[in-house]
């Protein structure tokens, strides 16, 4: 009798295990970008859904460059970026072992936004967002009327995101004309919401962040149109000019980077293949420009042929198209 209880317990003991074990290896771990977010969660939970539980997927936000180092020391299996990967990280995830593929999974347009209150910015150079946000205007560039003599002397608050984030590294590069290069005196998160709180609430804030937020937020804050070069038309953000390329230079892809190994996992697999499938109608219905049918194509092919390594190299490009990078070499 207590041969058999005993074995009874060392089987539901081994049982017991055994599911556990099962349990983990039905989790897709996902972390990064805040403006990747949405799309991921999207997918997530219409994925989830379809499997029925069977499998989970966890989304957590700490940033692109967070997420990189979670990725890199092989935390997580995808990293939801939106910028590229750059070398520092490159290097990371080589001295760990961690290979990975990347995939771009819609557009972005970086927005620019005010509060409904300013009555003077009706749209802005390039030339100006610089002198804004440029290391030099640290203490120095404190009121409007200090950036175009048109405008009021009323105080300038600004907003942005933090320095882990992609947001901010593509915008540098954009605008300033070196990623990270920033004036350091404003109001800095990974939350976008925290910044669309902030510009709401005061009439002489600016700020940026991906489009979603400020769709999402359209009835508190105004887009403000961008004016890339002299002589050039004031355009603002929206799918019609990220699509047609006229939203310029603050039109970008994002990606999602996937380790490599982890797609030997078939949840992980069942996962990247639902996102690329279903991921173009969830992209819209969070605000977000898909890609071209073509571009899902490639990336699809790319998967499937596990393609390695980064179409950029570790350097940012600013107004290069998803086709050219899908195409091209990728360097670990």
């Amino acid at each position: 009798m207590r041969k058999g209880m005993l074995l009874l317990a060392v089987t539901a003991l081994l049982l017991g295990g055994t599911q556990v074990v099962n349990a983990e290896d039905k989790i897709v771990k996902i972390d990064g970008s805040s403006t990747v977010y949405p799309i991921t969660e999207a997918v997530a939970e219409e994925f989830q859904t379809a499997q029925r539980g069977a499998i989970k997927v966890t989304v957590g936000i700490s940033g692109t460059g967070g997420g990189f180092k979670k990725f890199c020391r092989g935390e997580i299996d995808i990293a939801d970026a939106s910028r590229p990967i750059v070398k520092k990280e490159m290097d990371a995830c080589r001295a760990a072992g961690i290979q990975y593929i990347e995939i771009p999974v819609a557009y972005d347009a970086l927005t620019v936004v005010i509060n409904p209150k300013n009555d003077w910015l009706g749209s802005i150079t390039v030339d100006e967002l610089k002198k804004i946000w440029e290391p030099a205007a640290q203490t120095n560039v404190t009121r409007w009327n200090q950036i175009n003599p048109t405008w009021p002397a009323e105080e300038l608050k600004l907003y942005g995101p933090g320095a882990d984030s992609g947001t901010f590294d593509y915008f540098t590069e954009a605008v300033v004309g070196k990623a990270k290069s920033s004036r350091g005196d404003f109001t800095a998160s990974e939350d976008d919401n925290v910044l669309v709180q902030g510009v709401s609430r005061d009439k002489g804030a600016l700020g940026y962040f991906g489009y979603a937020y400020y769709a999402e937020n359209s009835k508190k804050l105004k887009a403000v149109p961008i004016i890339e070069k002299a002589g050039a038309v004031a355009v603002s953000p929206s799918f019609e000019t990220v699509k047609n390329g006229t939203y310029q230079p603050l039109s970008r892809p994002i990606f999602i980077y996937i380790n490599a190994a982890a797609l030997n996992k078939p949840e992980v697999r069942s996962f990247v293949d639902f996102y690329l499938t279903e991921g173009p109608a969830l992209a819209a219905s969070v605000k977000y420009v898909p890609l071209p049918e073509k571009a899902y194509t490639l990336a699809k092919e790319n998967v499937a042929k596990k393609k390695l390594g980064t179409a950029f190299g570790g350097v940012a490009e600013v107004g290069v198209t998803v086709e050219e990078l899908l195409q091209r070499e990728g360097k670990q």
